[in-house]
């Protein structure tokens, strides 16, 4: 008995299957208007908080640094009590170290001991770095200060660095270890933050072995897709579960889909995504839920689909998203981080995160191009003798070349309706460590 389709909670007009290759904008701007972050909130403790999605505002209860003090090893002073053009002999008062406060308001005229972080002495305003004074003959307990120094030299203020009250991350912040120490500066021992989505990586095609499997036989390929999806998304801070090669079944690819649809988050798939007989995701997605997009004006990746499939979990409806992706691995990456990667990074919570772009030179000639979509081409940053940077293209576009990917440092973003491209010709790249992937 067929199957009854679930009304789509992503539905909407702008989403049909049947219009004309949409424009990369287009596709990211409903995108990003209708993800919504869906995964419950928890704490951890900050040590286990790198790379996690705050979940609410994260506000200094004090000021920091809580007191004022003193950012050098030296002597603490009162500058009015300087007088004179020479060096003068001061008498000292006591002693300062952090954690052992001078006791008590040092006397006019006095200078105070002092080690980098002490708290100052109340009435004192200024510290002489130790290696700018000398000791005065005339007994132990005086030191020669340099005149001229000016008022509040080597104070760390209360607050400076933040002030109370102050909202120091919002919630939607991707955790940096800067960002820990920021939080711990304001006492947070723990933080709520978003669960991870969890993320199913799904490859499909009888032509396709896993590495180690076993030899290929004719017209087989090893799945180079999985360990990379794999990768990639534990970048963008999914849990993520590998369920192996789907074989080239309707009715199999159609059950599985369903199953995994009950357990995840996304459910991310390579291949089966185009129109041919043998491609069955599509068709699984159709009969299950609801599909969103399909064809893309953009190269390499045109054929990509997302939607949605409506499940139960604890008596209440839930929506798993399902995004197939090409099965070339330069499509499927470059799919993955202009469409999937702030999708799971707004599911989990952030905000939608768009690459940022910088503008350089272009270091290559490109004529011909066939205008109409959206092209990302594999580009590698080169440096001049003199240091100027410049973007240079590698030169083949065959969206199996994994070696492309391998030499490249980001992609160059060119325009549906951009003609040719001339040396010196301003182009946009986004370098791949937007993406969190570290450079060559």
């Amino acid at each position: 008995m067929k199957r009854p389709k679930p009304t789509p909670t992503l539905s909407d007009d702008c989403f049909a299957a049947d219009r004309p290759r949409m424009r990369h904008a287009e596709a990211v701007a409903i995108l990003s208007e209708r993800i919504v972050p869906t995964v419950a909130i928890t704490s951890v403790p900050l040590a286990a908080a790198a790379g996690r999605i705050l979940a609410g505002p994260a506000v200094a209860r004090h000021p920091v640094p809580l007191h004022t003090n003193s950012a050098v090893d030296g002597y603490a002073f009162r500058s009015a009590d300087a007088a004179g053009s020479d060096p003068a002999s001061w008498p000292v008062a006591g002693r300062a170290a952090a954690g052992n406060a001078y006791d008590g308001i040092p006397p006019p005229g006095a200078a105070v001991r002092i080690f980098t972080g002490a708290v100052m002495p109340k009435g004192l305003d200024t510290v002489v770095m130790q290696e700018d004074t000398a000791p005065d003959p005339a007994g132990p307990a005086r030191v020669f200060i340099p005149a001229g120094l000016k008022r509040g030299a080597n104070v760390r203020r209360a607050g400076e660095d933040v002030a109370e009250g102050t909202v120091l991350l919002d919630a939607g912040a991707v955790l940096r270890p800067q960002d820990l120490a920021a939080l711990a500066s304001i006492g947070y021992g723990a933080v709520p933050v978003f669960d991870r989505v969890r993320v199913a990586i799904v490859s499909s095609g009888d032509e396709v072995i896993r590495p180690g499997q076993r030899e290929l036989g004719l017209g087989e390929v090893f799945d180079a897709n999985a360990p990379m999806l794999d990768a990639l998304a534990t970048l963008s801070g999914a849990e993520v579960t590998d369920l192996g090669v789907w074989p080239d079944n309707r009715r199999e690819v159609e059950r599985r889909l369903a199953e995994a649809a009950a357990h995840f988050d996304v459910i991310l798939t390579t291949g089966g995504a185009s129109k041919g007989a043998e491609d069955h995701m599509s068709a699984a997605l159709d009969a299950l839920g609801q599909r969103h997009l399909w064809q893309l004006a953009i190269k390499p990746g045109r054929p990509m689909m997302f939607g949605q499939i409506r499940t139960t979990a604890a008596g209440r409806p839930r929506d798993t998203l399902m995004v197939g992706l090409p099965g070339n691995p330069v499509a499927v990456f470059v799919c993955y981080l202009m469409y999937v990667h702030p999708m799971l990074r707004r599911l989990g919570g952030a905000p939608w995160p768009e690459p940022r772009r910088f503008m350089l030179p272009a270091n290559f000639e490109f004529t011909g191009r066939k205008q109409g979509r959206r092209e990302f081409w594999r580009g590698v940053l080169e440096t001049s003798p003199s240091g100027v940077m410049s973007a240079g293209k590698f030169a083949r576009d065959g969206s199996g070349l994994i070696s492309g990917l391998r030499a490249a440092d980001g992609l160059i973003d060119i325009p549906e309706d951009a003609a040719d491209v001339h040396f010196g010709d301003p182009v946009a790249f986004i370098p791949f460590t937007e993406f969190g992937i570290v450079g060559r």
